[in-house]
């Protein structure tokens, strides 16, 4: 099975994610898409995220009536930070008959230099790459296994739904109904 492995700490997952999830496994040849919760990034602070589980359910809230997505809790277990090498190593021995590939944007291309053995995910894996606004071009772009996708663009961000519940904004459009639901029931970034 030919599986996109799309990383994030999902805090909350949001339409944006949905739609970019949609067009990969009806327009690029890949089957499935895992949505992999990320306890943490080595690259993000800390603040403002919610608990791990917390953010694993709303994944699965989101995901629950589409069977081509699965959240994934892998990087729970996993010694923190976590790494994308580590995770794909991991994954790849449990799942010997999955072909993964990674899933990211743009942004995360042109800092891609400051992974850890980055040089091991582009020669071992193929990267599909999603647009994001004023990226710039780099080397990377040009590399055999980085393949640039031309999905939409959606420009709505976690943080964007973060700031907008603590300023008291109505954003229930822009998460799934679920999602929003159970935010709202927790009194989640307010």
């Amino acid at each position: 099975m030919k599986v996109g492995l799309y990383f994030g700490s999902f805090n909350p997952v949001h339409i944006g994610h949905l739609a970019l999830a949609n067009y990969i496994v009806e327009y690029t040849g890949l089957e499935a898409v895992w949505f992999v919760v990320s306890p943490q990034n080595p690259l993000k602070q800390r603040a403002q995220l919610l608990d791990d589980y917390q953010r694993l359910h709303l994944v699965n809230l989101a995901l629950r009536d589409f069977p081509k997505f699965r959240a994934c809790d892998v990087e729970f277990r996993m010694p923190k930070p976590s790494y994308t090498i580590d995770t794909l190593a991991y994954l790849g021995e449990q799942h010997p008959n999955h072909e993964f590939t990674l899933i990211m944007g743009e942004d995360n291309l042109a800092t891609l230099h400051k992974w850890k053995n980055y040089e091991l995910l582009l020669n071992d894996y193929r990267i599909m790459v999603y647009p994001r606004p004023n990226c710039p071009k780099t080397e990377f772009h040009q590399h055999p296994h980085v393949q640039l996708i031309d999905a939409p663009q959606i420009d709505i961000s976690s943080s964007f739904i973060r700031q907008s519940i603590g300023s008291g904004k109505d954003v229930r459009f822009f998460v799934p109904e679920k999602v929003w639901e159970y935010i709202d029931e927790m009194n989640f970034y307010k």
